[in-house]
């Protein structure tokens, strides 16, 4: 015993009480760019992380901690969909309906968290669930709140942080822009109103691993009439994507970490290669719901039943073949809609709730603007974009409710 204390005494072995701050993460590592700071300072986002880290450091325990970061993560999120959705001061210059100034503020709080030594000490552990909580307060996914009663509907909608940001570091992604803008919003159906809730999801591949997804989303699909996820898909045109695949392509995410394996799920012996929207895919496609155009995308790639190359089925799956790709890819969006989509399916709700997944146009900025080295944050033709797209997203939404109601 005696051994043991001389050698934490020495230094020899770190006490989880005491343990060091850990290495910021590759998104954090951005945060010190000009870019960055430009955002936040032109949404009065700038003062956040200094606010939050003020709040954490009258913390004496850890359970006061705990409250802290869940508090203000929540706090985050509510300012950042007050600001999109036109309620409160603008706090700058930047378009409201950016998605930016959350995606931003949020790695200036974890990053506090990430260096912060409190004097009643820190284990490893206890660091990480306190970074745990403040991600899932500050992005919508402890804050979505039904209404309780008959005579309203309820729909779950979803969306993505910004992505691809050493390509281009002024990026935006209008499905994070979207679910600031429609979360607590009501729709008008025919058969009465329709109360949307949202929340935002990491683009890394271990927190998918680890069931933000499922976590999340569980316990309200079997109250939901409607759920579907949105990410950035492809230039100019939006797709409600028909098949999902159970494989994850590679592409670098975040934080410049590849995967490339089958989708990693909970009782993988009963894992399917393959799930399928029970979105009205027709009757989205053959409404007028904005300027970008909508397509049914049936593409897969696959491996064929007893075939060893990967080949593309422009109809969708055939039987008994491995999955290469969605019709949404083999990233993130592809993946948040397999595990949407197999939850729902797991919990014995594909005859009865429609969900799936819908693609959005590239959000782009505007000519003579399109150079990161030298390109503006914004400007009038990016801002257009965005609100285009989330008018569009919404009146989606819209016909779907109406349609599976119908």
């Amino acid at each position: 015993m005696l051994g043991l204390v001389a050698l934490l005494a020495s230094g020899g072995l770190a006490s989880p009480a005491t343990a060091a701050p850990t290495p910021l993460t590759v998104e954090e590592q951005r945060l010190d760019r000009a870019v960055p700071q430009e955002i936040l300072r032109r949404s009065g986002f700038d003062t956040a992380a200094e606010e939050f880290a003020r709040a954490l450091g009258s913390a004496h325990s850890y359970a006061q901690a705990q409250r802290v970061v869940v508090r203000q993560g929540s706090a985050l999120w509510q300012r950042a969909v007050a600001r999109a959705q036109g309620r409160g001061p603008a706090g700058g210059d930047l378009s409201r309906d950016d998605d930016r100034p959350l995606y931003w503020a949020r790695l200036g709080m974890t990053r506090e968290v990430r260096g912060w030594e409190p004097e009643f000490g820190l284990g490893d552990a206890q660091r990480a669930r306190l970074i745990g909580a403040l991600e899932r307060a500050s992005r919508g996914q402890e804050d979505i709140r039904f209404p309780r009663g008959k005579g309203i509907k309820r729909i779950l909608v979803t969306g993505f942080d910004p992505f691809t940001l050493d390509r281009d570091v002024r990026i935006s992604n209008p499905s994070g822009a979207t679910a600031l803008a429609l979360d607590g919003t009501v729709i008008e159906t025919e058969d009465g109103p329709a109360r949307i809730e949202t929340a935002v999801f990491p683009v890394r591949w271990q927190d998918f691993a680890d069931g933000v997804v499922e976590r999340t989303l569980r316990p309200y699909l079997k109250e939901v009439d409607l759920f579907t996820t949105v990410s950035q898909g492809r230039v100019g045109r939006f797709d409600i994507e028909r098949t999902n695949g159970a494989w994850r392509g590679g592409f670098p995410d975040n934080d410049t970490i590849g995967r490339t394996e089958t989708v990693p799920v909970t009782d993988p012996a009963t894992q399917p290669q393959w799930t399928s929207t029970t979105l009205p895919y027709e009757a989205i496609v053959g409404a007028s719901t904005g300027r970008f155009p909508v397509y049914d995308n049936t593409s897969v790639t696959e491996i064929p039943a007893g075939g060893t190359e990967a080949v593309v089925r422009p109809e969708g799956p055939t039987a008994g073949s491995t999955a290469r790709a969605g019709g949404g890819g083999n990233y993130l969006s592809n993946e948040i809609a397999y595990r949407a989509t197999l939850l729902r399916d797991r919990l014995g709700l594909h005859d009865v709730l429609p969900g799936g997944h819908v693609h959005t146009p590239v959000l782009q900025f505007g000519t003579g603007n399109t150079d990161p080295a030298t390109g503006a944050v914004t400007d009038p033709e990016f801002v257009r974009n965005r609100l285009d797209i989330v008018a569009q997203v919404r009146a989606i939404v819209a016909v779907a409710i109406t349609s599976s109601i119908s």
